[in-house]
C-alpha cells in the first residue's frame, strides 16, 4: 500500500503519456479513489493523436476528430493541464510550465512539484539548415498538418485549373515528399490517391498532368518492412508514375523551387518534410542523464538511470533492447514499443510507490505494416511477408485494433465502411485556418497584398 500522499507528473499527452496515465488509473484505482496519489498530465494539446491515421485523414478517408483522443475523458481520474513544461530540476523535484493562463496574464512559469516524474514530450521534427525549408515546406505530424496539406493540395488543384501561365501550372501541380520512411511513403500514396480521384471533376487537370516526386537520402525506403518489401514498394511507386529518387538529398526549395543533390530542378509549390524527428528540445533543459542522441538514459525497468523517481519511454528515452542479439543495442522509437513500453512504466511506478519488485521491459519487435494508398499495402508479421490487397486489409485491422477507446473503434469503421458506399469528398476548407478573415475584411481590416498572405487559403 502506499504509505504517504504520491504526486505523479505526467510530462506529454502522446502515446507514452496518455497510455502510462491510463495505466497509472488502473493500477492504483484504491489509492486515487483513498486520496493516496494525485496524477497530473501536461500537455500542450487535450488530445492524444493516433498518428498512424494521419495519411487516411490527410486523404479524406477519415473525419479529423476520429483521428484524436480527448485525454479528458480518457483520463478522467487524472489532472489535465493545457501547457509546456520548459524546464525540470528534479533536484528539488519540480518543472517550470507555461499554460495559456500564464501567457495571458504576464506570468512567468508556474512551478509544480512532483514525487514521480514521467518524461514523455515525444519528438519532433528534425530539420536541417536548407534554404527555402522554414517558408515553404509542410510538416506532418500533427492532425492540423494533415488537414493543412489536404487543402493545400486541393488548393493547388485549383490554381492549376484556373490560370494560364504553364509555369504556374506546372509548380502547382508539382508534389515534392522529403523522406522514406513511414509517414513520407503513406502520406505520398494516400494524397496521390485523392488528387487523381478528384482530378475526374476538373474539366482541364488530368491525373497525367500532376507530377509525383519522392526524396529519399539513403538507398532503400521503408526499411522497417525488411529489404524486399522496400524493393516491392519503390516497384509500384514507379508504376504509379510516382518518380522515387533513392540516395538524394534536398539542397535548397527557395523561391519554391526544389534543387535536388543530383542537380534536378522541381518548381513545386508543395514540399512535404518527413526525414525523421529528434529528441524533444525539452530534454535538454533538464537535469537527467542524456546520451549522445540527446534521449534520457535509461534502464531496462524504464527508470531514469541514476535519477531516483524519473521514469521514461519512447522518441525521449534510450532504453536498451534485452531481446536483441547484439549487446548495447536500443528499443527502435515507434509506436509499437511506446504503447507497450507504457504499459510496463505503469506497473512499475505502482511498483515502486508499494515497495515491490520492477518487471523489465522485454518486447520482440512482430513486424510492421504500411499502407500506400487505397486497397495497396506491404507488411511484414512474424517473418511473413504480405503485398497487396492483404496487406492493405491487415494494415487497417491492425490500427483499428490499436486506436484507443471503442467509441474511436466504431466510429472509424463506420467511416470507413461509408467510404466504401459513397463518393470521396473533394472539398477545400482553407478558410478553417484563418477563421476571422471575412470578419476581418468586412470590419475593415487590410486586404491581402500577395496571394500568400490571402488569409482564405491554406498555402
Amino acid at each position: 500500500m502506499v504509505k504517504e500522499r504520491a504526486r505523479i507528473l505526467v510530462v506529454g499527452g502522446g502515446y507514452v503519456g496518455m497510455y502510462t496515465a491510463l495505466r497509472l488509473q488502473r493500477r492504483l484505482k484504491q489509492e486515487l479513489r483513498r486520496g493516496e496519489v494525485d496524477i497530473t498530465v501536461v500537455t500542450p494539446d487535450p488530445y492524444m493523436t493516433y498518428q498512424p491515421f494521419l495519411p487516411e485523414a490527410a486523404a479524406g478517408s477519415i473525419s479529423p476528430r476520429h483521428v484524436v483522443v480527448p485525454l479528458r475523458r480518457v483520463l478522467d481520474h487524472c489532472q489535465i493541464v493545457v501547457g509546456e513544461v520548459t524546464s525540470v530540476d528534479h533536484a528539488v523535484r519540480t518543472a517550470a510550465v507555461t499554460t495559456l493562463a500564464t501567457a495571458g496574464e504576464g506570468r512567468a512559469a508556474e512551478l509544480i512539484g512532483y514525487d514521480e516524474l514521467v518524461l514523455a514530450p515525444g519528438s519532433v521534427a528534425r530539420t536541417l539548415p536548407i534554404p527555402g525549408l522554414a517558408e515553404y515546406g509542410i510538416g506532418f505530424r500533427t492532425v492540423e498538418e494533415a488537414i493543412g496539406l489536404r487543402n493545400h493540395v486541393i488548393e493547388q488543384m485549383d490554381i492549376a485549373s484556373s490560370t494560364r501561365d504553364p509555369a504556374v501550372r506546372d509548380a502547382a501541380l508539382t508534389f515534392v515528399v522529403v523522406g522514406g520512411g513511414y509517414a513520407g511513403v503513406e502520406a505520398l500514396g494516400e494524397l496521390q490517391d485523392m488528387a487523381r480521384y478528384t482530378a475526374r471533376y476538373y474539366h482541364n487537370v488530368r491525373p497525367e498532368d500532376m507530377k509525383w516526386i519522392l526524396v529519399e537520402a539513403s538507398d532503400r525506403i521503408l526499411p522497417e518492412v525488411g529489404e524486399e518489401m522496400g524493393r516491392y514498394t519503390v516497384t509500384q511507386l514507379r508504376r504509379r508514375n510516382i518518380q522515387v529518387l533513392l540516395g538524394t538529398r534536398l539542397e535548397s526549395c527557395a523561391d519554391r523551387v526544389a534543387v535536388l543533390s543530383d542537380g534536378q530542378r522541381f518548381p513545386a509549390r508543395t514540399l512535404v518534410w518527413t526525414a525523421g524527428v529528434k529528441p524533444h528540445p525539452l530534454l535538454a533543459a533538464t537535469d537527467l542523464p542524456l546520451d549522445a542522441r540527446g534521449r534520457l538514459k535509461c534502464t531496462a525497468e524504464l527508470a531514469v538511470d541514476g535519477a531516483p523517481h524519473a521514469w521514461a519511454a519512447g522518441d525521449a528515452a534510450a532504453v536498451p533492447d534485452v531481446t536483441a542479439a547484439q549487446p548495447g543495442a536500443h528499443t527502435a522509437p515507434n509506436a509499437q514499443h511506446a504503447v507497450r513500453q507504457a504499459r510496463t512504466l505503469g506497473d512499475n511506478i505502482a511498483h515502486a510507490l508499494r515497495g515491490e519488485p520492477l518487471e523489465t521491459y522485454a518486447h520482440k519487435y512482430v513486424g510492421s505494416v504500411a499502407s500506400l494508398g487505397l486497397h495497396k499495402g506491404v507488411a511484414q508479421i512474424y517473418g511473413r511477408k504480405l503485398k497487396g490487397y492483404p496487406a492493405w486489409f491487415m494494415h487497417r485491422v491492425y490500427h483499428l485494433s490499436r486506436v484507443p477507446t471503442f467509441n474511436r473503434k466504431a466510429r472509424v469503421l463506420a467511416e470507413w465502411t461509408l467510404a466504401g458506399l459513397f463518393k470521396r469528398e473533394i472539398v477545400s476548407l482553407g478558410s478553417l485556418e484563418h477563421p476571422r478573415a471575412e470578419f476581418e475584411l468586412a470590419a475593415g481590416g487590410r486586404p491581402p497584398h500577395s496571394p500568400s498572405d490571402d488569409p482564405k487559403g491554406s498555402s
